[in-house]
């Protein structure tokens, strides 16, 4: 009974994160959605900043804080192992919805597009962005990454083999092609607001402060990482590296 409970709940958390994803995607881009992040201000300026940078700064250390090592082990001392990834799910999707029910626009135009081309293109770019951060999710194992595997195996009252260090496809141009897919996600609008601007910046800061803590994590876990950490670039690709790890070496 406790293995079929353990599997609903991780696959619940599942359906909430995704439905929530895909509402994200309108939420962010401003499309389809009643109410998206370039919303009419209804708030005083200082106080509309106030709420989105509380709200942006919860995001960032629920997100990155329950998936430090540390935590986890404090957290599975209160609920079974199979659920923890399931429960980090489930408690990041709550924190991404929270932004997006209680996020307060703040208005003011930095940069528009100008012509159709130019607005299509942008739109096409940044649906691209989510394309890529879900692609790259499963080259890594998305399931596991939500929590499903685990609860799998849970229900099936198997042991989890663990996952090898691998460097799939675009993992192998850069270190964290789903943090690319995030920038991709937050910067490419055709109509840069005030408010989308800080939005913009707090995920770009949250991206690079959780790329270190993130990474001094899969060193201590996985000793090749170092390794993989010198010859591929984090975000952005680099032919020069790409060229000198293609040549071969004169022999001596």
């Amino acid at each position: 009974m406790k293995r079929t409970v353990i599997f609903i709940y991780g696959v619940l958390s599942y359906a909430l994160f995704f439905v929530t994803f895909l509402y994200s995607i309108g939420f962010i881009g401003n499309l389809v959605v009643p109410r998206s992040i370039d919303a009419a201000p209804t708030l005083p300026l200082g106080h509309a900043l106030f709420i989105d940078l509380a709200l942006l700064t919860l995001f960032a250390v629920q997100h990155s804080g329950m998936a430090r090592p540390a935590f986890k082990q404090w957290l599975t001392r209160f609920i079974p192992e199979a659920a923890e990834r399931s429960t980090y799910v489930l408690l990041s999707t709550a924190c991404l919805a929270l932004l997006m029910y209680f996020w307060a626009p703040l208005g003011g135009v930095i940069w528009e597009a100008t012509n159709r081309v130019a607005e299509t293109s942008l739109i096409g770019l940044y649906l691209a962005s989510w394309a890529l951060l879900l692609y790259a999710t499963f080259l890594i194992n998305h399931f596991d990454l939500f929590g499903l595997r685990q609860v799998w195996f849970a229900l099936r009252d198997r042991k989890m083999p663990e996952l090898k260090f691998v460097t799939p496809a675009l993992y192998r141009i850069v270190r964290h092609p789903i943090y690319v897919g995030w920038l991709g996600i937050v910067w490419l609008t055709p109509t840069m607001t005030v408010t989308h601007l800080v939005f913009a910046v707090g995920a770009t800061l949250y991206i690079l402060v959780g790329i270190k803590f993130e990474e001094r994590d899969l060193e201590r876990a996985h000793p090749e990482y170092r390794q993989y950490k010198r010859k591929v670039p984090g975000l952005i690709p680099s032919i020069t590296r790409r060229l000198n790890r293609e040549v071969p070496a004169p022999s001596a």
